[in-house]
């Protein structure tokens, strides 16, 4: 794979980064969503000091991940559940 060199601005900073070319285009949208919402929580709060804005930012991108992740959890155990089912069907049929 090859590797791009590429800037991400967030916060009035630029962030030097090395990347593999299949990464290149989340890691600019990833930026450009980070650098929307730091300027929707500064007009919203009416905050001066972005590292207030990062902090909100931080709290909400690790709360949505943690409900991503009881989703997956559920959703495998949902499965694993239905897969059960199905197999104590099937050994009611071979029989």
């Amino acid at each position: 794979m090859n590797e791009l060199s590429i800037n991400i601005h967030i916060a009035g900073r630029v962030y030097p980064l090395t990347v593999h070319s299949n990464e290149e285009i989340n890691l600019r949208a990833a930026g450009k969503l980070i650098q929307d919402k730091l300027q929707d929580y500064s007009k919203q709060f009416n905050l001066r000091d972005q590292q207030d804005a990062l902090a909100m930012l931080a709290i909400e991108i690790a709360n949505e991940n943690l409900a991503l992740k009881r989703q997956i959890a559920q959703s495998a155990q949902d499965t694993e559940k239905e897969l059960d089912e199905i197999n104590q069907l099937l050994k009611q049929v071979q029989l």
